[in-house]
């Protein structure tokens, strides 16, 4: 049978999505590894489907007939984590009303699973480590040491050797599971599957609550392949969901995509690369973009509604004193606008920054500032930094010889 072919078996029966090249590599690896005893090291970002390739690897295997068990051992207590994996005596510690078997005991013959590898304590690991180079353990409490004969298969997101670096994971451990490495590619890096990702889980979802299928406009799925997916088709599958509950509408475009996708760095609203493929140098830069967009929606809103002027004179004296502050992490602060002015202060920044930045900047300034960066990324040509700016050529002009930038 052609690898091709083979391959796409493979999906078919694990249910995997995508044609991705860096995907179908790694699928063809463990084909070929997976009929051999080799220890297996799963790497990838928590999300990206990294439990699936030992299944793959065990079915394929000589021990498919025996037990396959998954542990996640960041969800267990470092305290029973012993227990759990190798088991213990009856008596051995407190609550050990019976003699107990642990996973390398009822997995033998058989292939195990160890999930998030990295988080395992250093005397869990050196008890690892003997599995790994003699297939022996000894439980909890007993001095008797017994045989097994399991496949190991681990995985983790933690960058294994920093954490050696580090003094948290044992070298000869790391070598012992790194036999041959599988490296999951994250969804950022699959920018073709994510349609094809997000239309499966929208039949999906539609077969659970017995609703219509959402699906997405062009302009919506240049939007889902340009996101990067922080938290990979997790993160994908949960946003789908979302939508197809919430949504009334079932055709989804690219507006109504970004109220369900934040920014992870600072908790705001994704902010789209325009075709310019602009990009930010920093989070101050995005907040003035947030504000100068905020004055211009509200000028349009003037213009729309005429009895708002008075209110929107209001909003914009409020929102002139919005205060910056750093750093900017995970959240957005309760109230952007502050009643007392609180100081500025931001350490990692230059010197000029810091000395023109110390005191509250006025939405003006905040404006004048936007459209001198624009002109200085676009070396003067007015055209270009309007379409950046996303405003007219004419406002363009205006502002210049307001703000005195000709």
């Amino acid at each position: 049978m052609a690898k091709t072919e083979n391959i796409q078996l493979i999906k078919n029966r694990f249910g995997i999505i995508g044609n991705s090249p860096l995907l179908e590599r790694e699928i063809e690896k463990v084909l070929v590894i997976a009929p051999t005893d080799l220890s297996v090291l799963i790497i990838g970002e928590s999300g990206v489907g990294k439990e699936v390739f030992p299944q793959i690897i065990h079915q394929n295997s000589t021990r498919k007939h025996g037990s396959y068990i998954a542990v996640n051992c960041g969800a267990i207590p470092e305290g029973t984590i012993d227990s759990e994996l190798f088991g213990h005596e009856k008596g051995s510690f407190t609550g050990a009303l019976a003699e107990r078997k642990g996973y390398f005991e009822v997995a033998d013959k058989g292939t195990i699973f160890l999930d998030e590898v990295g988080e395992l304590p250093m005397s869990t690991q050196a008890r690892l480590l003997r599995v790994l180079e003699y297939g022996e353990f000894i439980k909890v409490g007993s001095s008797k040491v017994q045989k097994t004969d399991v496949r190991i298969v681990a995985a983790t997101n933690v960058d294994l050797v920093k954490a050696i670096r580090n003094g948290k994971f044992r070298e000869d451990l790391y070598y012992r599971l790194n036999t041959v490495p599988v490296l999951v590619p994250p969804l950022r890096e699959r920018k073709d599957d994510t349609p094809l990702l997000f239309r499966k889980f929208s039949g999906d979802f539609a077969e659970k609550y017995h609703v219509p299928a959402i699906y997405l406009t062009d302009d919506a799925k240049t939007f889902l392949t340009k996101y990067r997916w922080p938290g990979n088709i997790r993160e994908l599958k949960n946003i789908t969901e979302r939508i197809s509950i919430i949504e009334n509408e079932r055709e989804i475009t690219a507006d109504i995509l970004k109220t369900y996708l934040v920014n992870p760095d600072i908790g705001l609203p994704v902010l789209v690369q325009p075709e310019s493929d602009r990009l930010f140098n920093n989070e101050r830069e995005i907040l003035y973009q947030i504000l100068f967009d905020m004055r211009n929606d509200i000028n349009e809103l003037k213009k729309m509604v005429p009895g708002l002027n008075k209110e929107t004179t209001q909003i914009n004296t409020d929102i002139s004193h919005v205060r910056f502050q750093h750093p900017v992490k995970n959240t957005v602060p309760d109230k952007l606008i502050e009643e007392e002015p609180v100081p500025y202060a931001d350490e990692y920044a230059d010197e000029e920054i810091k000395e023109s930045e110390s005191e509250t900047l006025s939405l003006e300034e905040v404006e004048k500032e936007m459209i001198r960066k624009a002109l200085e990324r676009h070396k003067g040509k007015r055209r270009n930094a309007a379409n950046d700016l996303k405003i007219s050529e004419r406002t363009l002009y205006r502002k210049i010889k307001e703000y005195g930038l000709e």
